[in-house]
């Protein structure tokens, strides 16, 4: 597979969102309040051409500068500029030229919607895997995103590594993409439709998890996932029982994280000071961390949240100067059979 067969098929062979066949590419519905009234300020023409699989909006991004890598017609470009304010940033980078042609358009038409009075948005031509040729300093955003792209990438790699050189220390990738099941076989990745459709180049989701910790990011965590209908019986005959998923991730730029989930006694407690979560705040799938209340942490959580920016919405208890073992729910502490009439403790879900 090439890129110039995915230019095609988003350039030319899509015209919307309605000629998608499979849903995929679609965000699953379901935005939350804040975040539909932001969108009915996003020009039509816009959300018409919007290809995502996923809502890639991080919480507490006022005043931070946003890359989107695979922007295509602006959509989560115009939607984050809106919570980045007129002192933050947000650059979109795509190879298509019918979708920048669309972004572009509608610039100033957003900016005076959003009653900015300087662009706060800009859109760049290039390739996701040559971030490093676009002119962009290293270590300068303080998050990237992406909607459904980087399972078109033809070097998957080359993409988180050179979003890992792009981010701030402590900065985050948060993105949402298709993962399969299973590894895919030659002929299906080989498909161009299947391959347009996001589907061809889904990772198996075990091979992400340890090429993301290869790129830098060494914990990834899973935020939300749902699974991905294809009813098209065509195009499901060719990929016999492979289930995928559409699933955001959060990867954070951090020293110092760890390979497993580390117990020293610490906690935090949420001062309710995110706008979009004042009652609770989502880190992952696992950690819904209610306002108040006193919320226990293993050390790579706590740095997640201590060394970024999210550290001024938490109240921070402990340290690292004594480490309790595994911690509980995170597996065994040891890996090992009981012996001498001691048993090791009982095994759980990953925190």
């Amino acid at each position: 597979m090439n890129l110039e067969v995915v230019k095609e098929y988003y350039g030319k062979v899509l015209k919307s969102s309605e000629d998608l066949k499979t849903s995929a590419c679609c965000d699953g519905g379901g935005a939350p309040p804040h975040l539909e009234a932001l969108l009915a300020d996003v020009h039509e023409e816009v959300r018409a051409k919007y290809y995502g699989c996923g809502l890639v909006v991080p919480q507490a991004v006022e005043g931070a500068r946003v890359l989107d890598l695979g922007s295509g017609s602006g959509r989560d470009v115009y939607l984050i500029a809106q919570l980045v304010g007129g002192e933050g940033e947000v650059v979109g980078v795509d190879m298509t030229d019918e979708q920048l042609a669309t972004a572009n358009a509608h610039v100033d038409w957003h900016m005076r919607r959003f009653g900015y009075r300087r662009r706060n948005v800009r859109f760049l031509k290039g390739y996701i895997e040559e971030l490093g040729a676009l002119g962009l300093p290293p270590a300068s955003f303080d998050v990237i995103v992406s909607n459904c792209v980087i399972n078109l990438s033809i070097d998957k790699l080359a993409v988180l590594r050179g979003a890992f050189d792009l981010l701030k220390p402590g900065g985050e990738l948060y993105f949402a993409d298709v993962y399969c099941d299973r590894r895919l076989p030659d002929q299906v990745r080989a498909d161009p439709l299947l391959y347009g459709e996001c589907l061809g180049g889904a990772l198996y989701w075990n091979d992400f998890l340890p090429m993301a910790k290869q790129a830098g990011f060494l914990d990834p965590r899973l935020v939300t996932s749902r699974p991905i209908t294809v009813e098209n019986a065509a195009m499901r005959a060719k990929l016999g029982q492979a289930q995928f998923f559409s699933a955001t991730y959060r990867l954070f730029k951090l020293d110092g994280l760890e390979t497993a989930c580390e117990d020293y006694g610490q906690a935090v407690v949420y001062k309710g000071t995110v706008p979009e979560q004042p009652d609770a705040f989502a880190l992952d799938g696992h950690h819904l961390i209610e306002r108040g209340k006193v919320f226990p942490v293993c050390g790579n959580t706590w740095r997640m949240l201590a060394d970024t920016r999210f550290a001024p919405h938490f109240d921070f208890i402990g340290d690292f100067a004594t480490h309790y073992g595994i911690f509980p729910g995170c597996g065994t502490s040891l890996p090992f059979a009981a012996t001498a009439g001691a048993p090791a403790k009982a095994g759980g879900g990953c925190c």
